[in-house]
């Protein structure tokens, strides 16, 4: 199905289905381009929500790609498995597809990847915010290990050490709900719920990080300053250097924790213009 909106620099969306394992994902071209003879890279981008919610309309997964089309770089969103609601894993919610733990939501996240890779002349960014930027290291991770690198790597305020820890200056920054819902205890569960056992707890491609990452894509991390995700961040960033990777990091100041979903703030935009600039420079 495909739908065009309005407007001279409106996208063109297209749905499909891809694997043996269906994955929907929703394409979004530049006007009046198609993804696969631009020339540039198409990224490929997962979205947040824990590992176990969000979804392809959540604007840090529709308004996100809808944005980049409009700066002349084709988005794919990929509608991955969710993990079960921690501690509430009987609850299905009008699912329409089945959730599952690790490794299945970086193999729908790698069949995706494969799938565009086939159609993209410019090759493939690989993508995402929060648990969705540890989804997308621990595909381009995999990936690289099979031979077929992306062409880089954007992380979004995102986590990538299966144990979360925290700075006292970063948590004393941590504002609202966030002190609970964002606390060390509460993280570390929901990592174990993604993991669902302690060997899938410290698989490098469950959390890359603290893992070897020699090889690994150029990478562009884009962190929130007011988030107790972003000292895993900066030390995976780190983790990156050391290994020799080609790492552009920026810290946006007052930001909080995922700041793409919500598309009418200064940092939505900012971050768009640098995720543009950067992968229509591969």
């Amino acid at each position: 199905m495909a739908v065009s909106f309005s407007g001279v620099n409106e996208p063109t969306i297209r749905h499909s289905v891809t694997g043996h394992h269906p994955v929907p994902m929703r394409w979004y071209y530049p006007a009046g381009k198609d993804s696969g003879t631009t020339g540039v890279p198409t990224l490929v981008w997962a979205h947040g929500g824990g590992f176990f919610s969000g979804g392809l309309d959540q604007p840090e997964a529709h308004d996100v790609a809808r944005a980049l089309a409009q700066r002349g770089l084709p988005v794919v969103t990929v509608d991955y498995r969710l993990a079960p609601v921690p501690g509430l894993s009987w609850i299905r919610r009008g699912d329409m597809r089945p959730r599952g733990r690790f490794p299945l939501p970086v193999q729908d996240l790698l069949t995706a990847f494969r799938s565009v890779s086939s159609q993209s002349a410019g090759g493939v960014v690989l993508g995402g915010a929060s648990a969705g930027a540890c989804l997308a290291a621990a595909a381009a991770l995999q990936a690289l290990d099979m031979g077929s690198a992306p062409k880089g790597v954007i992380l979004a305020y995102g986590f990538f050490h299966s144990s979360h820890t925290a700075s006292r200056e970063i948590q004393r920054r941590v504002r609202d709900h966030r002190r609970l819902t964002h606390s060390r205890l509460v993280l570390n569960a929901v990592n174990r719920n993604y993991a669902g056992t302690r060997a899938a707890l410290y698989d490098r491609y469950a959390f890359p990080g603290g893992h070897d990452l020699d090889g690994f894509p150029s990478t562009l991390m884009i962190n929130a300053d007011r988030d107790a995700m972003r000292a895993s961040g900066d030390r995976f960033a780190a983790e990156l250097l050391s290994a020799g990777a080609d790492v552009e990091q920026h810290t946006l100041p007052g930001t909080r924790h995922a700041f793409l979903n919500r598309p009418r703030l200064d940092s939505f935009t900012t971050a768009v213009d640098l995720m543009a600039e950067w992968s229509l420079a591969r």
